[in-house]
C-alpha cells in the first residue's frame, strides 16, 4: 500500500516517542500503528439541520474505516446556518466561514499528518471549504454530503426555506393573516437535510459529483433516506482504494472537471454562489479558471431541470427520476460533459456512468427535460459587464424574468435599510433596487440579499422589479436579480456612485449592466466620493476585509 511517508515516519520513528505516547493515549494499539489514518472533519453541530445529522454520519464512516483496515480520526470544524443567519448581522460571517472551513481542515491534517481526509459537510460554505482544503493539503480525500431535507408541507402544498421568507412579503402585502404565515414557518423544515431547492447546498454537492470528488450518488440521496448511513461503507472502501492507488485531489482536478461542474450548475438551474466557490477552488487548485470560462460553458449548456427556486421540483424529485448520475449520463451522452475526467472511484466519470440506468422522459416525468425541450438553450448564470460592473458581475436568468430590464434606481446603503424601504412601500413596479456597500469588504462578507429579494416576490413585485447588489444571492432568490458586482462600493466601483432616480439598464441580451449617465458626470461624482469607515476595527471580520479578494476573484483570502 502506497502511504503517505510522512505520516507513517511521525508514527513509527523512535525519534517521536511523545507522538506515539499520544496514540497509544487515545486507545490505538502496536497493530493501528501500522494502518493509515483517515481525518474524519465533520461540521456536525446542533443548532442547523443541515449540519444536525453529520456528527452520526462521521461516527458510522470512522466505524467503516476501522473496519476496512484504516483508523478513523474524528474532528470538527465550524459552521453557519444560512438560513438562521438570514436578514441578521450573523450573515455576514457565512461567506468568511467557508475559508475558516478549509483552514481549520488544513491545520488538522497538517498538523496531526493524517493519511486521507473525508470531510462530511452539509450547509453551503462546509463543500467548498472542504474541498478547497482537499486540494491544499493533496492527501487522498472524498467528500461527503450530508444530504437534501425532505419537503415540508401546508395545505397541500410543498414547503421549503424560501416559503418562510416569501411568506414575510406576504404577510406584509396582505395577502396571508399572522395565523397563516406562522403555520407555513412550523411547516416549512420538517428535518434533518440542506434546503431542499436547487440553492447553494445542493448546487455544489451535484457540481462536485460532477468535478470527480465525491461518489456517485452522494448529492441527490436526501438527508433521512435509508440509503444515506450505506454510504459510509462506500466511502471508507473508497479511501481505502485511494490510499492503495495513492490517487490524490490534484490528480484529480483539471480544467475539465471544473467545467463538468460548472456545467451541471448551469443545467441544473444553480446558485450564483457557485461562481465564487469555483474561483476559489481553482485558485486552490491553481488552474486558470475566469468568469470568461463560466459564461463560455453556460453558453453551450442548456438548462433542462425545473427546480427551484425558479421552478417546481426539489432535489429529493430529483432523487426520485435517478439522482445526480442520471442527469450526469444525459449530459455526457449529449457531450455537455467530458467523460475522460478522473474521479474519487479510481475510474474516470465515463466509467462510472456506464451503467447508471437512463433518464426515462416518457409518461408524467417533468422534473427533467431533453435538451430540445430545454427550459433554456444556455445556462441561467450570466456574466454581466458594463460601466456598473467593470470587472463583472454574476445574473442567474432562468429564463422566466426576461431577458432585458431597465428602470429607476432606488439606492439603499445596506440590507436593512432596503428591507424598511421595502415594507414601507418605496419600491414600485419597473424600479431597480440597489443594495450596495454589502460586498466582501463593504459587508464585510457579502451577506446575502434573500430577504429583500424574498419580500419583492411575497409583495408580488416579483416580475416588474430588478434588483442589483455588490453582495451575493442565496441560492433560493429568484426573480431579475444581479449581484457580485465588481468593483464593490467599498473599493470605490460605480455602483457607490448612484443616487435614487438614476437610470440603470440590465440586459441579458448582450450580457451588459450599466447606469445611462455621461462620464463626465461618472467622473464628477467620483471625485467626491469618500471611502466609508470600515465596520469592524477588529476579529474576524476586520482581518477578513483586509484580506479577501474581489468577488471576481473567488472572494479568497489567500492572495495579497
Amino acid at each position: 500500500m502506497s502511504l503517505n511517508k510522512h505520516s507513517r515516519r511521525l508514527t513509527q520513528d523512535e525519534s517521536q516517542p511523545a507522538s506515539q505516547a499520544m496514540l497509544y493515549a487515545v486507545g490505538l494499539s502496536d497493530a493501528d500503528m501500522n494502518k493509515p489514518q483517515v481525518g474524519i472533519a465533520s461540521t456536525g453541530y446542533d443548532g442547523n439541520p443541515c449540519n444536525m445529522h453529520l456528527n452520526n454520519l462521521a461516527a458510522e464512516i470512522k466505524k467503516e474505516a476501522n473496519k476496512s483496515g484504516s483508523v478513523g480520526l474524528i474532528f470538527n470544524t465550524i459552521g453557519v446556518s444560512d438560513g438562521i443567519s438570514m436578514g441578521t448581522s450573523g450573515m455576514n460571517y457565512s461567506l468568511a466561514s467557508r475559508d475558516i472551513i478549509a483552514d481549520s481542515m488544513e491545520t488538522v491534517m497538517n498538523a496531526q499528518s493524517y493519511d486521507a481526509l473525508v470531510p462530511v459537510v452539509g450547509c453551503d460554505k462546509n463543500m467548498p471549504g472542504a474541498i478547497i482544503a482537499m486540494l491544499r493539503i493533496n492527501r487522498p480525500s472524498i467528500m461527503v454530503y450530508g444530504g437534501t431535507i425532505a419537503s415540508g408541507k401546508y395545505k397541500g402544498r410543498k414547503l421549503n426555506i424560501v416559503s418562510a421568507f416569501e411568506a414575510l412579503g406576504q404577510k406584509v402585502a396582505g395577502e396571508i393573516d399572522e395565523t397563516e404565515y406562522r403555520e407555513i414557518i412550523k411547516s416549512a423544515i420538517p428535518g434533518a437535510g440542506a434546503c431542499g431547492g436547487m440553492y447553494t447546498a445542493n448546487t455544489m454537492a451535484s457540481a462536485i459529483e460532477a468535478m470527480g470528488f465525491s461518489l456517485p450518488y452522494n448529492s441527490s440521496i436526501p438527508a433521512e433516506n435509508p440509503n444515506k448511513l450505506s454510504e459510509s461503507e462506500r466511502t471508507a472502501l473508497a479511501v481505502q482504494n485511494l490510499l492503495e492507488l495513492d490517487l490524490k485531489p490534484l490528480d484529480i482536478i483539471t480544467k475539465k472537471s471544473i467545467e463538468n461542474a460548472v456545467a451541471i450548475v448551469n443545467a441544473l438551474g444553480g446558485s450564483t454562489n457557485a461562481v465564487l466557490h469555483f474561483l476559489a477552488i481553482a485558485h486552490a487548485a491553481d488552474i486558470e479558471f475566469t468568469l470568461e470560462d463560466f459564461q463560455r460553458v453556460s453558453d453551450r449548456t442548456p438548462l433542462i431541470a425545473d427546480l427551484k427556486p425558479s421552478g417546481k421540483y426539489l432535489m429529493e424529485d430529483v432523487h426520485g427520476v435517478g439522482g445526480t448520475p442520471a442527469v450526469m449520463k444525459y449530459l455526457l451522452n449529449n457531450d455537455f460533459l467530458h467523460g475522460d475526467c478522473m474521479t474519487v472511484t479510481g475510474k474516470t466519470l465515463a466509467e462510472n456512468l456506464a451503467h447508471v440506468e437512463a433518464l426515462s422522459f416518457e409518461g408524467d416525468q417533468d422534473v427533467i427535460f431533453p435538451k430540445d425541450k430545454a427550459l433554456k438553450s444556455s445556462g441561467n448564470l450570466q456574466i454581466l459587464y458594463g460601466n456598473l460592473a467593470e470587472e463583472g458581475a454574476v445574473a442567474k436568468i432562468s429564463g422566466n424574468e426576461g431577458s432585458f430590464f431597465e428602470g429607476k434606481a432606488v439606492v439603499y446603503d445596506g440590507e436593512q435599510a432596503a428591507n424598511t424601504g421595502i415594507g414601507n412601500g418605496e419600491v414600485e413596479r419597473g424600479d431597480v433596487v440597489v443594495i450596495r456597500y454589502v460586498g466582501p469588504k463593504g459587508g464585510p462578507g457579502m451577506p446575502e440579499m434573500l430577504k429583500p429579494t424574498s419580500m419583492i416576490m411575497g409583495a408580488g413585485l416579483g416580475k416588474s422589479v430588478a434588483l442589483i447588489t455588490d453582495g451575493r444571492f442565496s441560492g433560493g432568490t429568484h426573480g431579475f436579480v444581479v449581484g457580485h458586482i465588481t468593483p464593490e462600493a467599498q473599493s470605490g466601483g460605480t455602483i457607490g456612485l448612484l443616487k435614487t432616480g438614476d437610470q440603470i439598464r440590465i440586459s441579458a441580451d448582450d450580457n451588459s449592466i450599466n447606469v445611462l449617465l455621461p462620464e463626465e458626470e461618472i467622473a464628477a461624482r467620483r471625485a467626491q466620493w469618500v471611502a466609508p469607515a470600515p465596520k469592524h476595527t477588529k476579529g474576524i471580520l476586520y482581518k477578513y476585509a483586509n484580506t479577501v479578494a474581489s468577488a471576481s476573484e473567488g472572494c479568497v483570502t489567500d492572495k495579497f
